[in-house]
């Protein structure tokens, strides 16, 4: 069988977990690679053996043909590289944050279902294995009925005025951060877990006053089933980890059947009502990448629906439902309020990016 032709498009710092992710799928080819920078570009192609390196969108999709292209870029650039992408039919990656704000969002998920092409965001957390094995355990039945789900934030790499900017320089530029860069992670995984949000309060707030937006908050979480979240997020902390970048903090859900708890470690840890707590043993995945693979777990899923049909998680469409939460945490932040899914009407974030954050 031929293999999948993937185009990608970016050369950033992330992009190299997806380059990686798709070195590693058999049923794939990356044939080339699209950044304005093409010394990045040329770079990026060395280091994964990627043959073609391009420095236009329409040039490149000309060239290479491809059955998928992964966007890889900032925000301000996706409505564009979609329209291009599934004007020619070609199902595509977005990358998150998924458009400028909620209204473009809307807007490109829109222009690819008039196309009737696939779009998918890149939303890779849930896809970290030890979320898969959650899911797994949860199904089963192990938990009993959730009550509660928990997420301690603490990467440790938001202090002083060089933070991020080894790394990723614009997170110090972002008028709004938190919560649209890394907590809209844990908006999705815990609705992955839990199921749909019904109402959010939240408290955000700036710490190190170099970052323009905020950088440290909570957010409580009202699930349809009754049980309750919270995410306790703080870039500047770190957590007991050899790499606090493996899970970026540590976690608990719990049911009527006991405690799962994660560790910096990566590991799961059960603890039944009134019995002692043992390790759970699971493949945490490869320990040298981003987030145990799961980029390529994303990847894969995305190339088995395309191979063989088999359905999609992350949809666009379905990437919305993450985005209107978020709206409403900055509503609720800018408020001082609980706010109601079911009523509530999201406005672009830049609308309420002077309220939501406390100088």
């Amino acid at each position: 069988m031929a293999k999948l032709r993937v185009l990608g498009v970016g050369a950033g710092y992330f992009s190299q977990f997806q380059y990686l992710g798709w070195r590693n799928i058999a049923e794939v080819e990356v044939v080339g690679i699209v950044n304005r920078d093409q010394a990045k570009a040329r770079a990026m192609a060395q280091r994964f053996g990627i043959a073609d390196v391009h420095g236009d969108l329409d040039a490149a999709l000309d060239a290479a043909r491809p059955d998928l292209v992964d966007v890889i870029t900032s925000p301000e650039t996706h409505r564009a590289y979609v329209a291009k992408s599934v004007a020619r039919g070609i199902p595509t990656i977005c990358q998150k944050p998924f458009g400028r704000d909620y209204a473009d969002a809307v807007a490109i998920t829109e222009i690819a279902e008039r196309a009737g092409v696939p779009l998918v965001v890149h939303e890779n957390i849930r896809w970290q294995p030890w979320y898969r094995e959650a899911k797994r355990l949860i199904e089963a039945g192990t938990l009993g009925r959730l009550h509660s789900v928990t997420f301690r934030l603490r990467p440790g790499d938001g202090q002083g005025p060089r933070a991020y900017l080894d790394r990723q320089p614009y997170f110090q530029q972002m008028p709004l951060f938190l919560v649209k860069e890394t907590a809209i992670h844990w908006i999705d995984t815990f609705r992955f877990l839990l199921g749909e949000v019904r109402a959010v309060y939240a408290r955000l707030r700036r710490v190190n006053p170099v970052i323009a937006g905020e950088d440290a908050g909570y957010i409580v979480f009202e699930f349809g089933s009754g049980a309750t979240g919270l995410f306790d997020g703080n870039r500047l902390n770190d957590h007991v980890a050899d790499n606090p970048r493996r899970t970026m903090g540590e976690g608990w859900i719990e049911g009527t059947g006991g405690v799962l708890r994660l560790d910096g470690e990566a590991r799961l840890w059960w603890k039944p009502h009134h019995g002692p707590e043992a390790e759970h043993a699971y493949d945490r995945g490869p320990d040298d990448t981003f987030g145990g693979g799961a980029c390529e777990w994303l990847q894969r899923h995305v190339v088995a629906h395309l191979l063989h049909g088999a359905p999609l998680e992350n949809a666009a469409r379905d990437y919305l439902a993450d985005l209107r939460v978020q709206e409403a945490v900055y509503r609720s932040a800018a408020e001082g309020r609980r706010i109601e899914l079911a009523s509530f009407d999201p406005l672009p974030p830049a609308a309420l990016a002077a309220g939501a954050v406390p100088a």
